[in-house]
């Protein structure tokens, strides 16, 4: 099965219309394998909140399947698994809903609720689920593919937390990933959307494997073709072996792999304008994607990079869920703030790039500005929406 279209042979139970395809392969001795498709080619599979929902209840339903023995996660259309979340519809929420009380703005309270849950549940699931994570793979689409088992890329992966372009910062736990990558790498990354490839995904722990992108369809005959064991602790194992069988030659270092030394230097400090001045710097240097990554910092909103800075700081001592909860509430406070919604007038909206960001500098952004992000939501004394996520 390719990434544009499903074979005859492997029927949904789905239309075609609908947001995610559900599929069961048939496999030995009456086990299944699992497949979901992200469908909505024409956004590059953005997540909205009715996909989020209908891939959180059929994994809930799937994890209690003892005949279903793995899951695989992919996006329709060939040119991406998922580039992010649902940007239009957070962006009408936002003008719907009253200026400065993150609380009131219900659509985005549903949406990053159910989005985070859904990846929670991917982070702590009970069966091996794979990610074929080839072509573009940002934002949201780092939210479900993180928490897999079995994360694979291809040569056409391009991998990036791109938020600062648009007011916002790497969620979906992606300041739990980013704060746990060696020193300065996940600054960075945050800071710059710098996107990566095969290579680079490799070596820093944000894929497991490498197959070829046109591989789907061998991948999924293969699963289908294991014999199973009773016993499911080995699944994952016999998952591995699979893979083993599929995955295609290791590709070239990546330039994050190449500019690892200086990246460290200037992005490992402390203090966030000793890092903002050092990535500054880079704005006319003769290596194309350092240069290329300092022009998306400069353009980029200094909130949230200031922003990012401090969440980092917090998820290196966090668990997953204190995590997300964590950026549940800063989320909601960026549907408050002027910079999320400016940023998708500029980029989505009206298309003018021209954002006019607020604070407008990295020197404006200051610690006590950032404070705002971390206030409690709604009213007090409430538990917090994700408070029964486990740890």
């Amino acid at each position: 099965m390719s990434a544009s279209a499903l074979s005859p042979s492997r029927r949904t139970e789905s239309a075609g219309a609908d947001p995610v395809l559900f599929q069961e392969l048939a496999g030995r001795d009456g086990r299944r394998i699992g497949v979901a498709t992200l469908n909505s080619p024409q956004t590059l599979n953005g997540l909205s909140l009715p996909m989020s929902r209908l891939l959180d209840a059929r994994l809930q339903a799937w994890a209690a399947d003892d005949g279903l023995v793995a899951v695989v996660l992919n996006g329709a259309g060939g040119k991406a698994f998922c580039a992010g979340g649902d940007l239009h519809g957070l962006y009408r929420a936002m003008l719907d809903s009253p200026a400065g009380d993150a609380w009131a703005n219900l659509p985005a309270r549903a949406f990053f609720e159910t989005e985070y849950r859904l990846d929670h549940r991917i982070h702590c699931y009970p069966k091996p689920v794979l990610c074929w994570g080839s072509g573009i793979v940002m934002g949201g689409g780092v939210g479900l593919m993180m928490g897999s088992s079995h994360r694979i890329v291809t040569r056409t992966t391009r991998f990036a937390m791109p938020e600062v372009t648009i007011g916002l910062y790497p969620d979906v736990a992606g300041t739990w990933m980013l704060s746990r990558l060696p020193r300065g790498i996940g600054a960075f990354l945050a800071f710059t959307g710098a996107q990566l490839g095969a290579g680079d995904c490799l070596h820093y722990g944000l894929a497991d494997r490498i197959c070829d992108a046109e591989g789907l369809d061998a991948l999924l005959d293969a699963l289908a073709a294991t014999d199973w064991a009773t016993d499911p602790v080995r699944h994952a194992a016999q998952v591995d072996a699979v893979l083993d069988a599929c995955q295609a030659p290791t590709p070239e270092p990546g330039p994050l792999q190449r500019h690892a030394d200086a990246i460290r230097q200037a992005c490992g400090r402390a203090d966030f304008l000793e890092i903002t001045a050092a990535v500054t710097a880079w704005k006319d240097d003769l290596d194309p994607w350092l240069a290329r990554a300092a022009a998306t910092f400069l353009a980029g909103s200094p909130g949230s990079a200031r922003l990012s800075h401090a969440l980092l700081a917090r998820a290196r001592n966090q668990s997953l869920a204190e995590t997300f909860r964590m950026e549940f509430t800063a989320s909601l406070h960026c549907c408050a703030e002027p910079d999320f919604r400016e940023g998708i007038r500029a980029l989505l909206i009206d298309k003018d790039k021209s954002p006019r960001w607020n604070p407008a500098t990295h020197e404006q952004a200051t610690a006590d500005w950032v404070r705002r992000f971390f206030a409690p939501l709604g009213p007090d004394g409430r538990p917090h929406p994700l408070a029964d996520l486990g740890a």
